[in-house]
């Protein structure tokens, strides 16, 4: 991407590529230099969208031709894996490295759900064991849910924008991708891989504009038929609200903890919780925020965790060198510093770190925090870790579950029966043993309990979410 042009992105819908006079700006979040304008949708564009969606229904799209696009568009994604990173890295500020990672990890997303495509199935169900069916039979088929609305977030926005299209076109869908307002261009281009990969007009719709108006109008239209969403649990509650009883997929974020009991190896533990609690300068819904560690290897733990975190780099994401970008709008940055200096206003101390300049917040070490201070109790979203010292394993599983929020959770220890009872008692959609909270592969179950939000992600699961189950009964 030329660093001195302002690029004129179109949106797509109906298999067209779109401009409109209004538009809003794209910055570099580094730099803060302009470098799109993408359209603003209006209710028109979205209705001509479901509609063209809705119509894409009736024309076969066979699980095979399914796998066969989204192969295509996998590879097609690789091959150009350095223009999406660069993309990636201005328009999120995500170091250049961690940018290459999310497009292998896009491309993988998108290649098993291809795979899955091939293998969704129902089930023989034994009505003739019932008295007066002897002479019939049945069995389930999955069945799309119609037209899907993909509500994306600003922090991945190419894999979990893969994580929607993927699963939701190998299930036989149609789909709507709204991506946020700060980081558009990534799901424009994948909507240009997969034209190039064939996929059939109206399968696919990227609207770009202001996200309240637009996730107003696919509400309203009734021919929206699921809506997915990741985000905050704000938005979430509106969408679930307005949805009816219409299928609703929510991820909603995490204060995410993790444990780190005396057996643990420590050194192993330092170096993850630090890789992440700062990876995308904190602002991925699974990043450590909460580490409760044993008060017999507290102070060593500590110290390991702060030798790493001086270790890392912050600077511009397009630097090699880059560990830690700015964060994605300077009053990020500034809120996650308000909230550091209410904590230690209230008793908190910061072992390293604390500080701002401009948009970039330095990853932050707390201690001598509390239950109650909003860098405990709410989601940070930022670069900052407390750790917190425990005797008993009980009073930690407790401490893990006194949150509104459930969605994953990390565990160090070598004691099995420690990691069955924590499996058992910590109320999260995911435990991590002998890693942090943050461990993620693309086709495992991925979703969380409580404030964190309902269903999962990961293609098999996502299509088990995007898919209607229907019985066939034969009377013989």
């Amino acid at each position: 991407m030329n660093t001195n042009t302002v690029l004129k992105q179109e949106m797509y819908i109906d298999g067209k590529w779109i401009v409109k006079d209004e538009s809003i700006g794209v910055f570099d979040k580094f730099s803060q230099e302009k470098i799109a304008d993408v359209p603003i949708a209006n209710k028109e564009d979205v209705d001509l969208a479901v509609q063209s969606a809705k119509d894409a229904l009736k024309k076969e799209f066979s699980p095979y031709k399914r796998y066969l696009v989204l192969k295509k568009a996998a590879e097609l994604l690789l091959e150009r894996k350095e223009e999406f990173a660069s993309i990636l890295a201005r328009e999120v500020g995500k170091p250049i490295r961690e940018s290459r990672g999310e497009v292998e990890r896009a491309a993988q997303t998108l290649g098993i759900s291809a795979e899955e495509a091939k293998r969704i199935h129902g089930e023989g169900v034994p009505v003739e064991a019932a008295p007066g069916s002897e002479n019939r039979m049945a069995f389930t088929v999955k069945v799309p849910v119609g037209v899907v609305a993909a509500i994306t977030p600003f922090n991945v926005p190419l894999n979990l924008v893969c994580h929607k299209i993927g699963p939701g076109l190998a299930a036989g869908n149609s789909m709507i991708v709204k991506p946020a307002e700060l980081t558009p261009l990534c799901a424009l281009k994948l909507a240009k891989l997969f034209e190039e990969a064939g996929l059939p007009k109206g399968r696919l719709h990227v609207l770009t504009g202001h996200g309240p108006d637009l996730g107003k109008w696919l509400l309203e239209n009734s021919d929206v038929n699921m809506f997915t969403f990741t985000g905050s649990p704000r938005v979430g509650e509106y969408i679930r609200e307005r949805a009816g009883l219409r299928k609703v997929t929510l991820e909603l974020g995490n204060n995410s903890a993790t444990i780190v009991h005396r057996d643990a190896n420590i050194e192993k533990a330092a170096q993850l919780v630090t890789q992440k609690s700062f990876n995308n300068a904190g602002q991925v819904c699974i990043s450590v925020q909460r580490v409760y560690v044993h008060e017999e290897v507290y102070e060593e733990f500590l110290e390991k965790v702060m030798i790493h975190t001086k270790e890392l780099k912050l600077g511009n994401p397009l630097d090699e060198a880059t560990d830690i970008g700015p964060m994605i709008r300077l009053s990020d940055a500034e809120r996650v510093e308000s909230w550091v200096q209410e904590a230690v206003e209230q008793g908190a101390k910061i072992e390293l770190g604390g500080e701002r300049q401009g948009a970039f917040y330095e990853p932050t070490i707390l201690s001598n925090v509390s239950p109650s201070m909003k860098v405990c109790r709410q989601e940070v979203f930022g670069p900052v870790v407390s750790i917190v010292p425990y005797r008993d394993f009980e009073d930690a599983i407790e401490w893990v579950n006194d949150s509104d929020y459930g969605l994953q959770a990390g565990l160090f220890t070598n004691d099995l029966s420690l990691a069955m009872k924590a499996a058992k008692s910590i109320e999260v959609g995911g435990l991590i043993v002998n890693d942090a909270s943050a461990y993620r592969v693309d086709h495992m179950p991925y979703g969380g309990v409580k404030k964190s939000g309902t269903g999962k992600e990961g293609p098999k699961y996502a299509i088990e979410e995007m898919t209607e189950e229907r019985i066939v009964v034969l009377n013989l």
